[in-house]
């Protein structure tokens, strides 16, 4: 038996899964992982996801750089949630130059942006 076989995967075959900086405990980003992005996840100890959108599997950071190194991986109590504590390297998890996808605020009930773009997306992604 498989560690993969203990995952409550949805009807997609996918898990969600967490990433979050190791040194802060930040919470970075939100992705989608089927079984062949986690079973990579574990062999080349950075973060694969599944991309919806693009329907593939995409590697953190091989357009940006910003690549996940994988720390500890955890499983929720339900089996259906994957949380990994990663270095995320060069700082920036989120397409928008920011440290964290997670960088707005309601305020007011608006969204507010309140952290900085630590690089501009167009020197990022060509």
């Amino acid at each position: 038996m498989s560690f993969l076989d203990n995952i409550a995967w949805n009807s997609d075959g996918l898990v969600p899964a967490i990433a979050q900086e190791a040194a802060t405990g930040r919470v970075l980003m939100v992705a989608w992982m089927n079984a062949e992005a986690l079973q990579l996840t574990v062999d080349e100890n950075r973060a694969v996801y599944w991309s919806r959108s693009r329907n593939k599997l995409w590697r953190k950071g091989e357009e940006s750089g910003h690549v996940q190194l994988l720390k500890e991986l955890r499983l929720d109590c339900d089996n259906d949630v994957i949380i990994m504590q990663v270095e995320q390297l060069g700082g920036i998890a989120c397409h928008t130059g920011r440290e964290s996808c997670f960088y707005r605020v309601l305020e007011d009930g608006q969204w507010k942006a309140v952290d900085p773009v630590l690089k501009n997306p167009k020197e990022i992604y060509s």
